[in-house]
C-alpha cells in the first residue's frame, strides 16, 4: 500500500513567496486566485469567495479520487479558522494535511507586492498582516514547515 495522499496548505501574506515556491514543487497546485479568475475573469474579485473555496475543495476531492499523491493549496490561509476546513477536508478524504508557513516580514511582502502586475492595496496588506497567525501542528497538521527569505 502506498503512502497517504497529502494536502499542503500554504500560509502567508501576499508577496511572501507562496506562489513562487508552489511553482517550484513537483506537485499540482490549486490556487484561489486561479479559481477566481476562472469563475469571473478576474483574480481580484473577492466577491465570489463563497464559490471559490467550495470549488477548491471539490477539485481537491477529484484529485484524490484520481489518485494524485500531493496537492498544494495556494491561498493566504491566514487564521486557524480559515485553515480548519482544509484540515477537515483532508481528513475526510484520507489525506495528511501539512502546512508551509512563509514567515516573510511585512515590509518585504509590501515591496514585492508593489513590483507585481496585480497589486494588493497597502491597507489590505496591513489588515492581512494583523490577522496572520502562524500555523501549528495543534491545528491538525502532521507537519509545519517554516520558510524564511
Amino acid at each position: 500500500m502506498g503512502a497517504r495522499k497529502k494536502l499542503i496548505v500554504l500560509v502567508g501574506l501576499p508577496g511572501s513567496g507562496k506562489s513562487r515556491w508552489a511553482a517550484e514543487q513537483d506537485a499540482g497546485v490549486l490556487s484561489s486566485d486561479a479559481v477566481r479568475e476562472l469563475l469571473t475573469g478576474s483574480a481580484e474579485d473577492q466577491s465570489v469567495n463563497r464559490l471559490v473555496f467550495p470549488t477548491l475543495r471539490n477539485l481537491l476531492a477529484m484529485r484524490v479520487k484520481a489518485g494524485v499523491e500531493v496537492t498544494i493549496l495556494d491561498a493566504t490561509s491566514l487564521t486557524p479558522k480559515e485553515r480548519r476546513s482544509w484540515v477537515r477536508t483532508a481528513e475526510a478524504l484520507g489525506c495528511e494535511a501539512e502546512a508551509v508557513f512563509f514567515d516573510t516580514p511585512l515590509a518585504l511582502c509590501k515591496s514585492r507586492n508593489a513590483a507585481r502586475s496585480r497589486v494588493v492595496p497597502e491597507d489590505v496588506m496591513d489588515r492581512f498582516a494583523a490577522r496572520l497567525v502562524p500555523p501549528s501542528e495543534a491545528e491538525g497538521f502532521t507537519r509545519v514547515t517554516v520558510i524564511r527569505p
